[in-house]
């Protein structure tokens, strides 16, 4: 097997390497804008049992599922054993080169890049297994989207674009974690689902306990069982010394564990060295993008299938799904009068608690009601009496990283759902992922599956009930933060969330995309502009355009 070095003004490499990408046999691991990894040589998953969880009673469909979400999400990673810092990704002797740049494109054509990594030797790296994150934007029109990567196991990778505005469009890809670092992750994932804990507060009286809790235990300590009666979901804790299981008062975050990595393996998670490190150009990092005629654009419209990728972009900083319409809710009023005689539900982690805080925040008719509830974990409620508008806010059950909740508001979204009598005034929005990325993803399956069967059952008895859900998003990361909540992991959640929620009739608010193709840094909780683009997404499935 050969491989070619390409530099620009050096046709003839660059053709060669072409002929080599086209002819020769390769394993190839395309990844689309949540994350996905769709290898084209996946058999023989082998996975390390997780409390039981190999154990689950499961239909042969659900089996079958599970397995075929495992396998998509199978990282082709070469054993190549031990590899030093010098000869793993080094993201500023790697390069990108754009195919075709002189040429001009027309909104809506394809435009191809080709990356090459190469170690901090600079020499070209041989095996792929790099996380790789990649946009075209246009700074002066605020404009951005993102672009499907394709890992040819060798090296080199391609990102392919839809062109999508006209203009000067710039292209920008990052290396999120070096092959390396992966390994890791996926060794954590497996081996130290536990490496977040949680505490719970036992009280009786004068006297008080605290306890360890997690899915999954070690030892053989005795344990209180909170394992929800409905939906199987497995919650256990230390049995205290001298209290009753059902003396539990609150349950919070414990911590982090620390002393995860080694010290060579913390060399693959450094700041301003390989997390989040921007790949540079070899040659122009911009395409010249001009305008499609009236008949080609209606006829590029048309022909955008269930499967658009991307699925929008930013065009002066307001997103415009590819599918649909969306609507723009820039005054109160607007949404007042969407949500009139409406109940809202969102249900989940924080970032769907973060559209609760801005409809309140924006809508003055819509004033919050004081339940006494910890700040940033709630429940919270808000009424528009003169409207008929109710506005509810619920975490999802444990796993969950917030401060001090409450051990009876632990409810979990699937039995909340199966209270909901739905209809056409209901709607119901739900975001749970982040709290799972520290777990192996049959635990997020599982979570999933349970929501998605209440799902069903409540648009079955209430066909016009409007369901939404928010899908992941990307942020900001650090050498700690990539050990907990690495982006790596969320867009597994994602991925995982999208083929499960796929078909059922709900609608997809798409966050990841939404954070990916934005100019803004990311954050696990993205700044008001985008949480705008997402509400006003929301509020159009609510509140569709008459057509």
């Amino acid at each position: 097997m050969r491989f070619f070095k390409v530099k620009i003004g050096n046709f003839c490499c660059l053709c060669l390497l072409l002929q080599y990408l086209d002819h020769e046999t390769v394993s190839a691991t395309f990844i689309d804008s949540s994350g996905q990894f769709v290898s084209s040589q996946v058999t023989g998953i082998s996975r390390n049992p997780y409390c039981g969880y190999d154990q689950q009673t499961l239909s042969s469909q659900e089996r079958m599922e599970e397995d075929s979400l495992l396998a998509a999400l199978h990282r082709q990673v070469p054993d190549v054993g031990p590899v030093p810092f010098v000869k793993s990704t080094d993201p500023s002797s790697s390069y990108f080169v754009i195919l075709n740049s002189a040429a001009f494109f027309k909104v809506g054509s394809q435009l191809e890049v080709l990356v090459h990594v190469q170690d901090f030797q600079r020499k070209p790296k041989k095996y792929g297994g790099d996380y790789l994150q990649a946009r075209i934007h246009s700074p002066k029109l605020q404009a951005g989207a993102v672009g499907r990567v394709v890992d040819y196991q060798n090296g080199f990778y391609k990102v392919f674009f839809t062109l999508l505005w006209p203009g000067k469009v710039k292209v920008s890809v990052s290396l999120v974690h070096p092959s390396e670092g992966i390994r890791v992750l996926q060794r954590l994932q497996e081996d130290k689902p536990d490496r977040v804990y949680f505490k719970s507060l036992f009280r009786s009286g004068r006297i008080s306990e605290t306890t360890e809790c997690n899915v999954c235990l070690p030892g053989n300590l005795p344990l209180c069982n909170f394992t929800d009666l409905y939906t199987g979901e497995p919650w256990f804790c230390f049995k205290p010394k001298k209290l009753p299981c059902s003396s539990r008062i609150t349950h919070f975050k414990g911590g982090y564990l620390k002393g995860l990595l080694t010290a060579a393996e913390s060399a693959f998670f450094q700041s301003g060295v390989n997390i989040k490190m921007p790949v540079n150009s070899s040659g122009p990092d911009w395409v010249t993008v001009i305008p499609r005629r009236i008949k080609e654009t209606n006829s590029l419209e048309l022909s955008q299938g269930s499967g658009t990728f991307p699925s929008g972009y930013y065009y002066k900083d307001q997103w415009r799904p590819r599918k649909f319409k969306m609507r723009q809710f820039n005054d109160p009023d607007n949404i007042t009068e969407c949500l009139q005689r409406k109940v809202v539900h969102l249900f989940g982690d924080s970032t769907i608690r973060q559209w609760f805080e801005y409809l309140t925040a924006f809508v003055p008719d819509l004033v919050e009601f004081n339940l006494g509830s910890p700040k940033n974990v709630g429940p919270f409620l808000a009424v528009d009496q003169k409207h008929n508008i109710l506005l509810k806010y619920r975490c999802h059950g444990p796993p969950i990283r917030f401060t001090t909740v409450f051990s009876n508001e632990l409810h979990y979204v699937a039995n909340e759902l199966n209270g909901i009598v739905g209809g056409k005034n209901t709607v119901v929005a739900i975001a749970v992922w982040s709290h799972f990325s520290t777990f192996p993803l049959e635990v997020y399956i599982r979570r999933l599956r349970n929501i998605r069967r209440a799902v069903v059952r409540l648009l079955d008895r209430s066909p016009k009930t409007v369901v939404v859900i928010r899908t992941a998003n990307a942020q900001e990361l650090g050498p700690e933060v990539s050990l907990f909540n690495s982006d790596w992991y969320n867009f597994q959640l994602d991925t995982i969330l999208r083929r499960m929620f796929s078909g059922v009739g709900v609608y997809l608010v798409d966050a990841w995309e939404m954070t990916l193709a934005h100019y803004l840094p990311h954050k696990l909780h993205p700044d008001e502009v985008i949480v705008k683009n997402q509400l006003d997404m929301f509020l159009s499935f609510v509140c569709p355009l008459e057509t």
